[in-house]
């Protein structure tokens, strides 16, 4: 089966659109070019579509590069027959190669290998045959100074028998279609881990057992996590009858009371000693990696919704890292978020010098000419709003914000942030960071490792590597999806843009800092080492505010500029008047520009573009303001109506922040009056709700929250 074949069957895209992506692909393309600007050639894909099809080719790539692996290796021991070769070369999966090969992979001295040693072969194929009837008779024959009974011949022939049916491809794919079906998973705390304080959030699985295949991925994550803390023990098991059944319908094929009783003893041991560890291990193994994928799945919606929350915009902002006793870091920030003021202020016990504090913010928001106020929301966030909010600012339509300052800590002592603010401590680098994360979320955030950013489920107990690339993905698709300022851009943000990477990113802002602001998209062809592969796929995704071509501010491909310059000449208007003016774009016939390379697709995006260049896809940030009266879990009562944002989603139900230290939790069942599977269906990140109180644990901090009446 080729690579297109094999894509197509494992997705819902035809193979023409299939060879025409990895064509792309191979050519260097990236998934948000070839969404954007390819859509003739791939039958319109998107995203998501593209996304499988480069799933699935790398599962390909990898499922034919071990097929080549086993093949030499087993050529090596001349041991390669056609019908082997053949076997190995229309497998669909890495378990049937696996197990093909699994004969010939070099073992470590077992018991079947001693026995081997011992001449018990012949033996041990005689029994397997269940033809002989005075088997006793025959295993005598195999007597000697190291084989000194009738039974140790016999148990010798088993111990091989064993090793042959744990080989066996028909056996082990029978039973793992068994452990899919009835395998149940059971976790047992470990009895001196019972009374430990930090073993009570895992309390619930302490006897804990339910089917392996019902087990939802939150709670195979949390089972694992207890395990791996040695606070319970796992298992996955099936009925052990219903297992020895499955391998006696395979291996017994006689009625030969004196072999199948070997037979028999052979096949028990062949499953407790080898196959029920190994399927085992690998059926939890493939549930906790779809477990995973279900993690990172939840993760990158969480992500992506955070990426492309509300920005300000390029406004003067102060913002405001909170604190008691160390005092509130303050930093001014112009708007270009470039750093321009920074001091601290103690308005909060134990200093509590409120009116000089007053005073300064006072006097920085007038000096600065500051139009917003950012305040991080941690530790005495409610406290500073609250003390902001009593300042009489000659600016009445100042507005105030919370700001999600989660993984600012990180940033903040990042190289990153080193770099940037060389002569500044973490503090000040942290208070700039909650500002600039209002003015402009995406541009921050992608700073910061995904990871740290406090959004998802179980994110450090998941592949790593595929949470990596499932979350470079998200921000790739992100940073292109909304467009980038070439000239204001950081070098990280720009090392999303389709085709530029982490090299390039720095090469753009050296040459911007030595010759100043780009003026055209053409202008990036002198940026050193981005050549003509990395502008096709940039050149659209970076914009330029104010260019030399009426363009480049828009998302309009630099290869599409003559089309739109003709469309233009056709209804007798220049280019520059083209643009923003529905009524004349109104006149565009578009069937009259369609050719081999563009068809509607591409042109309907040129005339949605045309409309409104350069718009931001992302909604405006609003003000929101939590319930004064409520400061700590200690202030909740059951009953209470209270603003939240929902800061967290999961499988199981979303987390919102009413204001305090502790986030209040939604379960699922609590979202709606009507079933609901799907969490996202019902809330997204940073969304305002109305919540209910349904209950406060004060001794475990926990808070139950509902949207249903």
């Amino acid at each position: 089966m080729n690579i297109v074949t094999y894509v197509a069957k494992h997705t819902t895209v035809s193979e023409k659109q299939v060879a025409k992506t990895i064509e792309l692909l191979n050519d260097g393309a990236t998934v948000p070019f070839i969404a954007r600007y390819r859509k003739e050639m791939t039958g319109n894909l998107d995203e998501v579509a593209i996304g499988e099809v480069v799933k699935h080719k790398t599962a390909f790539e990898t499922l034919e590069k071990r097929k080549e692996t086993v093949l030499s290796a087993i050529k090596e021991q001349a041991a390669l027959t056609p019908q082997l070769q053949t076997s190995i070369e229309k497998a669909m999966t890495l378990a049937e190669v696996e197990d093909l090969y699994l004969p010939y992979k070099k073992k470590r001295k077992t018991r079947a290998t001693a026995a081997r040693e011992q001449g018990l072969e012949p033996l041990a194929k005689i029994i397997l045959a269940q033809k002989e009837e005075e088997i006793a008779y025959q295993a005598s024959k195999y007597l000697n100074d190291t084989i000194v009974n009738e039974e140790q011949a016999l148990q010798g022939a088993r111990d091989i028998i064993a090793e042959w049916i744990n080989e066996d491809q028909k056996v082990r794919t029978r039973l793992r279609r068994l452990y899919q079906r009835k395998a149940a998973i059971t976790a047992t705390v470990i009895k001196t881990k019972k009374e430990d304080e930090a073993a009570q959030k895992y309390q619930q699985y302490f006897d804990w057992d339910e089917p392996l295949h019902k087990c939802p991925s939150h709670r195979l994550l949390a089972i694992l996590r207890a395990e791996k803390e040695k606070i319970v023990r796992v298992k996955v098991a099936v009925p052990e009858a219903d297992a020895l059944d499955s391998i006696d319908a395979i291996m017994i094929r006689t009625n030969v009371e004196s072999c199948t009783d070997q037979m028999f003893l052979a096949i028990a041991d062949a499953y407790k000693r080898l196959l029920a560890p190994a399927i085992a291990t690998e059926v939890l193994n493939q549930a906790k990696e779809k477990a995973d994928d279900n993690a990172i799945d939840v993760f990158a919606q969480n992500l992506k919704q955070l990426l492309l929350a509300s920005p300000l915009g390029q406004k003067r902002i102060l913002a405001i890292d909170p604190g008691f006793k160390s005092g509130c870091k303050v930093v001014c920030l112009d708007q270009q978020g470039d750093l321009v003021h920074n001091e601290n202020i103690y308005p909060h016990p134990p200093q509590r010098e409120t009116t000089n504090g007053i005073k300064k913010i006072k006097s920085l928001v007038n000096a600065y000419k500051i139009e917003a106020i950012a305040i991080g929301n941690g530790t005495a966030a409610r406290e500073t709003e609250a003390f902001i909010k009593k300042i009489p600012f000659d600016q009445p339509s100042l507005q105030v914000f919370m700001v999600n300052e989660s993984g600012a800590s990180v940033y903040s002592a990042s190289k990153i942030a080193r770099a940037e603010f060389p002569s500044y401590d973490v503090t000040v680098r942290g208070a700039v960071s909650i500002g600039r994360r209002l003015a402009d979320p995406l541009a921050e955030l992608v700073k910061i490792d995904p990871k740290a950013i406090g959004v998802g489920q179980y994110q450090h107990d998941v592949d790593q590597n595929k949470l990596k690339s499932e979350l470079d993905t998200v921000v790739m698709s992100c940073v292109n999806s909304v467009g980038i300022n070439v000239n204001t851009a950081s070098a990280p943000l720009l090392s999303y843009v389709s085709g530029i990477g982490g090299k390039l990113a720095e090469n753009i802002v050296a040459y911007r800092s030595e010759n100043g602001a780009l003026r055209s998209r053409a202008a990036l062809k002198k940026v050193p080492r981005l050549g003509g592969k990395a502008f096709e796929q940039a050149a659209a995704f970076l914009k330029i505010t104010d260019p030399e071509h009426p363009l480049d501010n828009s998302a309009v491909h630099p290869e599409r500029y003559q089309l739109v310059a003709k469309m233009a000449k056709d209804i007798g208007i220049p280019l520059k008047e083209l643009i923003g003016n529905t009524s004349e774009i109104a006149k565009i016939k578009l069937q009259n520009y369609i050719s081999d390379e563009v068809g509607l697709p591409t042109l309907t995006d040129i005339v949605k573009e045309l409309k409104k260049p350069g718009v931001d896809p992302r909604k405006s940030a609003t003000v929101f303001e939590f319930d004064p009266t409520v400061q700590t879990i200690a202030d909740l009562k059951t009953g209470m109506k209270l603003p939240g944002i929902v800061n967290n989603i999961t499988n199981f139900g979303c987390f919102v922040d009413i204001g305090i230290k502790e986030s209040g939790l939604i379960h699922i069942s609590k979202l709606a009056n009507e079933y609901i599977s799907d969490v996202n269906a019902v809330v997204q990140l940073n969304q305002h709700v109305l919540v209910t109180v349904i209950n406060v644990d004060m001794d475990r901090k926990r808070i139950q929250l509902s949207l249903v009446d």
